[in-house]
């Protein structure tokens, strides 16, 4: 059921920008040095986005000084993937990485360095280099929003806190505005251009690292829009997140670069179980290291595995942020083992675009964990996750302005349909059903339970901390059911989707899940042999 919302406040935009992380302030930036009037949609403010929270660095090749290149990250990338990387998205967005972080440092980012004074540099679970850049030993997200958010201050560029994305408003000739809640009641932004930047949907599970506004927003919006999204069924979990019994909600990452300075994985009898899984061995791709310490808490009948850190004698002033996690748990890294199991942290799949950020629908873009480009394919490799934001958000910055001068015109505004499960319910079957490990009859019932117990909502309300929760709560039923819907479909291993009764890999199945909404609104889902590009099936649109 839609109904017509009370359209309390108007305003326009050359862009808006829905989320406030690297994705969201970099496009802010980029757009505003092209004189473009930016709005910034934002459900919090600046201290919960998932960059805020991240810990490791960013991805950046060529370091002579480790013999490394574009080509080895590249390389890499693409193995970390399971063979679903496009290649040419790959190398455009790495090989823009160097740029990326030079405009980064421009704007008073400060990143670590060694003895030698130059960049220090790590390594991470499945790169051959020492290519991952840090700032304040862990972190790097911290630092990197920081001097985004002061630099976009500085622009004077308008920011609505506390407000939610409703529905993208369309005609034919693409997007002519922004329905939005916020403190005021609804209103609509008249803009021709619109960036979700909302992030990814740990929220989908009952344990993840990422933060309580992860909720799936994006794929829901652009799925309203008449966008598809794909690849949603590879969600990947972090394999080192510190575990307490019982725990629910965000948890604290211990940063894959503790591994990376030499740290290793345990089972509870002291067994190093990585050995002979994997070449890389503890430091083997986050997929490969999940699923091994997947199968290892199944064989012991225990819930988590000890991560050994002793041997990182400066270990409080190089991981300062994981020290306070481990050290607030009553836990000292340099005499402690430390609990860990793996937990929900990243979506590979979204929104499909190009390398520029472009939809299928004109003046609609996605950047950053929202978005499925190509580069990550079925798993990320660790740190490429705030080069891509970076990059691409500062490409949609700057094509924007292509959309600057195009008519807004009238549209019917109305709300979406809603639909949902409570949170916790929900939480709770994806966790059962669709976690590290899965298999045809848990997504069976999960596919069952989330088409017959989601109730329907007939409105969303105006007094915006309700619509916040109902419009999440129905965000995160609709990317279930997405993710379900491909997961079911997947009946094989790849990257980090896993299926116990299927566990290879199938040539055939060797592409990617598309889903979109049909004539009537339900989804549907299309696949996409890998060889049909879904970068280049986005080229030209604008």
């Amino acid at each position: 059921m839609t109904v017509g919302p009370d359209i309390r406040w108007e305003c326009s935009a050359d862009l808006v920008v829905v989320g406030g992380g690297i994705a969201g302030l970099s496009a802010t930036i980029a757009a505003s040095r092209r004189g473009l009037n930016v709005l910034t949609v934002a459900k919090a403010g600046s201290s919960d986005t998932s960059t805020q929270y991240a810990q490791g660095g960013i991805a950046v090749p060529g370091d002579l000084s480790t013999a490394d290149s574009v080509d080895s990250h590249v390389s890499d990338t693409c193995d970390a993937g399971g063979g679903l990387c496009d290649p040419d998205a790959v190398r455009s967005i790495v090989s823009s990485g160097p740029d990326a972080v030079r405009m980064l440092e421009s704007l008073g980012a400060v990143f670590d360095r060694g003895a030698d004074g130059r960049v220090a540099r790590t390594r991470e679970g499945g790169h051959h280099a020492r290519r991952i850049i840090h700032a304040g030993g862990d972190a790097t997200g911290a630092e990197v929003q920081r001097a985004l958010v002061e630099a976009t201050g500085v622009s004077g560029q308008a920011v609505l806190v506390g407000a939610s994305a409703v529905r993208v408003l369309t005609d034919r000739g693409g997007v002519v505005g922004l329905l939005v809640s916020s403190a005021d009641g609804f209103g609509v932004v008249r803009t021709p251009a619109v960036l979700l930047a909302t992030g990814g949907a740990g929220q989908l599970y009952s344990c993840s690292t990422n933060p309580p506004a992860a909720t799936a927003d994006g794929i829901a919006l652009a799925l309203d829009a008449g966008a598809e999204v794909s690849d949603l069924e590879f969600v990947q979990f972090h394999p080192t997140v510190l575990f307490a019994q019982g725990s629910t909600g965000r948890r604290p990452l211990i940063s894959e670069a503790v591994r990376g300075e030499g740290a290793h994985l345990l089972d509870l009898d002291g067994a190093r179980f990585m050995t002979g899984v994997h070449p890389l061995g503890d430091l083997a791709p986050r997929d490969v290291v999940s699923r091994a310490i997947a199968e290892r808490l199944r064989a012991t009948g225990t819930d988590h595995v000890l991560l050994d850190a002793r041997s990182i004698r400066n270990f409080h002033t190089r991981f300062p942020t994981v020290a306070g996690s481990a050290l607030a748990a009553g836990l000292d890294p340099l005499e402690d083992l430390i609990p860990v199991a793996p937990a929900a942290h990243y979506s590979c799949g979204g929104v499909v675009t190009d390398v520029w950020g472009r939809t299928g629908i004109r003046g609609l873009y996605a950047a950053g964990e929202v978005a499925r480009t190509g580069l990550h394919g079925a798993n990320r490799l660790a740190s490429n996750s705030l080069l891509e934001g970076l990059v691409v958000g500062q490409r949609v910055g700057a094509i924007a302005a292509e959309r600057r001068g195009s008519p807004t015109t009238d549209v019917a505004v109305e709300l979406p349909s809603i639909r949902s499960l409570p949170r916790a319910e929900l939480q709770q079957l994806m966790t059962e059903h669709a976690g590290v490990v899965r298999d045809g009859a848990g997504l069976a019932f999960a596919g069952s339970a989330l088409a017959t117990l989601a109730r329907d909502r007939a409105t969303v309300s105006a007094e915006p901390n309700s619509a916040r929760t109902i419009l999440e709560d129905s965000a995160l039923t609709l990317a279930a059911t997405a993710l379900v819907m491909a997961a079911a479909k997947r009946r094989e291993s790849r990257g980090c989707h896993t299926r116990m009764d299927h566990p290879g890999e199938v040539e055939s199945l060797r592409g990617s899940m598309r889903i979109r909404r049909g004539s009537g609104g339900e989804l549907e889902t299309v696949f996409a042999p890998i060889g049909q590009s879904l970068s280049s099936a986005m080229t030209g649109v604008s």
